[in-house]
């Protein structure tokens, strides 16, 4: 098969890497990649919501399968545009369609999506600059701390937890009224807080049947012992030791097969993947939110702890046929620390030099945010800009050989997380 794979980022990479292990893959091209994708496939330099050049590429390349990695081209209708047009509409396409995409381009149609099909999630009112007032007035009333979730796409950042009703205010306010997300947050969901630990399941699905990935669980805020702003994300591990079989037995029956059965029920139809951001409170999970696509930095420990084949899989998916499909996994724990540039969340710079990749040994790097110069020289091209995932017997051993590899690569004022994945560590002791 010859494969385009849409997206430039670290769960491109991982996934690059794990299509090329594939008999099944003759030619993988990825649009627009970055300088780690140019080592297993052919990048091409066009622009994720380009559908015109992507479908032409298509058409040149004689594509067979497209997997969109990011969640914008799909939330914009990438699968949309393919399906409209007689010349690309029978490319196998993995990732939903506009009306499937809102699961994570819209939290408040998630949130009543939920809420219809009875799937366990926290309680939440949204409100725009129409209803301000009363969002203020509902604020007085609300239990701290408060969750503030930007409706719309905000690359992970969109959500503040804010300790008081005085400073939940003061960010409805910078939401609504400012624009503090852009458009994301023209509306505001105010959402009850939900104390427990969060993992991120992984579904995929041919729209009736699904298969399990690896469970990982991220690290979003950017200082140690979870501080600071939200990012991207951090760091990942799998799998997660308190996602044991009962716990993802719930999980499987109140909130995996509900979702997948509602979207049938209400004609939406979905082929890819679907991304559970779960929070266990008590013994029982509930639904944060839902992405329409991989987590990133999960991606990273995911795909490497797949023993299956990933083409097949997708091909399954995207022909109907997972109803017979198996996906094995790896025993070992896999773990990944990202790399940072200095700033990061906020203002940082790009095109600096970065050394000592060839020096990591014991542990696969995967490019989230780099180029190569016209000079042959790989720079950092992003906020997030290299992930180092290892392999070990377990998460202490894994981490070892990924921070180890992260302190080996170098760049001016760039940054990591020393704690990923420490929390789980004191759970097993």
């Amino acid at each position: 098969m010859n494969i385009l794979l849409v997206g430039s980022g670290g769960r491109e990479h991982a996934i690059a890497w794990k299509l090329k292990q594939s008999k099944k893959c003759q030619q993988l091209f990825i649009a627009p990649g970055n300088a780690g994708t140019a080592t297993v496939g052919i990048n091409k330099n066009i622009a994720v919501t380009d559908f015109e050049n992507l479908g032409n590429l298509c058409i040149q390349e004689k594509i067979d399968l497209v997997l969109v990695g990011p969640e914008v081209p799909l939330v914009e209708g990438i699968r949309d545009y393919f399906e409209a047009s007689e010349a690309l509409r029978s490319i196998k396409l993995i990732g939903p369609g506009k009306l499937g995409a809102q699961l994570e381009g819209s939290k408040d149609f998630s949130k009543n999506f939920m809420n219809r099909h009875g799937i366990p999630t926290a309680a939440a009112r949204t409100f725009t600059s129409a209803n301000l007032q009363e969002g203020l007035d509902y604020l007085d009333q609300h239990s701290e701390p408060i969750v503030l979730k930007a409706d719309g796409l905000a690359a992970g950042k969109g959500v503040i937890i804010s300790p008081t009703r005085a400073e939940a205010k003061e960010v409805l306010r910078d939401m609504i009224e400012q624009k503090r997300f852009g458009d994301a947050s023209a509306s505001v969901l105010v959402e009850q807080f939900l104390e427990g630990i969060e993992l991120s399941v992984f579904a995929l699905t041919d729209g009736k049947n699904y298969v399990l990935l690896p469970e990982a669980k991220d690290y979003k805020r950017i200082g140690e012992g979870d501080t600071g702003p939200n990012t991207g994300g951090m760091g990942a591990v799998s799998p997660v030791p308190f996602a044991d079989a009962s716990f993802m037995k719930k999980v499987e029956e109140r909130i995996i097969q509900p979702t997948i059965q509602g979207l049938h029920q209400e004609g939406i139809p979905y082929v890819g993947f679907i991304f559970f951001g779960l929070i266990k409170v008590g013994n029982d999970p509930w639904v944060i939110e839902y992405n329409a696509r991989m987590g990133d930095p999960e991606t990273e420990v995911v795909m490497p702890r797949i023993a299956s084949d990933l083409v097949e899989l997708l091909d399954a998916a995207a022909t109907g046929n997972l109803g017979s499909i198996q996906v094995e996994f790896l025993p070992e724990a896999a773990t990944t620390v990202m790399l940072v540039a200095g700033g990061y969340p906020d203002e940082y710079e790009k095109g600096n030099p970065i050394h000592g990749l060839e020096e990591v040994k014991d542990a696969l790097v995967f490019h989230a945010g780099t180029k190569t110069t016209a000079s042959g020289e790989i720079v950092s091209n992003g906020g997030r800009v290299i992930t180092v995932t290892a392999f070990g017997k377990d998460i202490v051993e894994a981490l070892e050989k990924s921070k180890k590899g992260a302190a080996q690569i170098q760049w001016k004022d760039r940054y990591y997380r020393s704690d990923i994945g420490l929390d789980l560590v004191k759970l097993l002791h």
